[in-house]
């Protein structure tokens, strides 16, 4: 454990401590994705006062929680990993029955976002017992949030990993192809390039890259999907690493007359500035051509 981390220990005590955190609820953690400092002060404080850590991978997570000065005795550690999910809720749903805190965590990133924690907390709280999230790093959020992708439209689609067989994955592009708003994928390293070729399909889309994201080598690119593929062969490094990308939303094309369509209508029951102001930010026209064609419309 680092110096820093020995205060933010500290730190994570005074922020948090006089905060109420209910006995015999399951705390579903998010955990860094590749930079241990993206960590928050709150699950570092619950990490501490935990009963018991269930997680995808014992051995993963007692290494991030040594990292952070943070020790949990063997029968404090239970295994809930894809395999046996549902199993070992039953396990989990005792420790709650007995009052006990249990936190989960997945290796890394969200549970239940593509990764295991849905089925746990579905059954936690089947039972009756809370499932109390405590937020944290995202690879799907931090890649958004710098892919510049401007759209009058805010919604997305989360399509997680991209198939794995040849067949599946061309059946995915071409329901992409369809689709108008952002989309974001996950990929592994060993089927970047298949996904990849897949993607050329796409053409011109836009396409945000986000390799090793928060980490030492973190790569970040915005190209046409048609390019991705030279992009990944001109460095041997870009096929390790962990991959989110993001399809760009189609830009929405409007009829030039929309704006004068509009305009028209809300004229009959607006004054003329509210009325231009509206119909600017509906269709997406110039507010001053909008302006002299209400004045024209009236003089009319």
């Amino acid at each position: 454990m680092s110096a820093s981390f020995a205060s933010a220990l500290i730190a994570a005590r005074e922020a948090a401590a006089a905060q109420h955190y209910p006995q015999g609820a399951l705390y579903v953690l998010a955990t860094p994705i590749g930079n241990l400092a993206d960590i928050s002060l709150r699950a570092l404080h619950v990490l501490q006062i935990a009963d018991a850590i269930a997680c995808e991978d014992t051995r993963h997570t007692q290494a991030l929680l040594r990292a952070y000065g943070i020790e949990q005795s063997a029968g404090r550690w239970l295994a809930v990993h894809r395999h046996n999910e549902t199993a070992s809720a039953d396990a989990v749903i005792e420790r709650l029955r007995a009052g006990e805190r249990v936190v989960y965590a997945s290796d890394a990133g969200t549970p239940a976002v593509s990764d295991p924690g849905a089925r746990l907390v579905a059954a936690v709280r089947e039972a009756g017992f809370a499932a109390v999230p405590l937020p944290g790093a995202s690879s799907v959020t931090a890649l958004m949030s710098v892919a510049g992708a401007a759209s009058d439209d805010p919604s997305f689609v989360f399509a997680g990993f991209v198939p794995a067989k040849a067949g599946e994955r061309d059946a995915l592009v071409q329901a992409l192809a369809a689709e108008p708003r952002a989309v974001v994928l996950l990929e592994a390293p060993h089927r970047i390039e298949a996904a990849a070729k897949a993607l050329a399909a796409l053409g011109e889309r836009p396409l945000a890259v986000g390799r090793e994201l928060t980490k030492q080598f973190e790569e970040i690119a915005v190209m046409p999907c048609a390019a991705f593929s030279d992009w990944l062969a001109a460095q041997p490094q870009r096929l390790r690493g962990e991959y989110v990308l993001m399809l760009h939303p189609v830009p929405q094309v409007r009829s030039p007359d929309e704006g004068l369509r509009v305009l028209k209508l809300l004229l009959q029951e607006l004054p003329v500035k509210t009325a231009v102001k509206l119909a600017a930010e509906i269709s997406g026209a110039p507010r001053n051509e909008l302006y002299e064609a209400a004045l024209a419309l009236r003089r009319g």
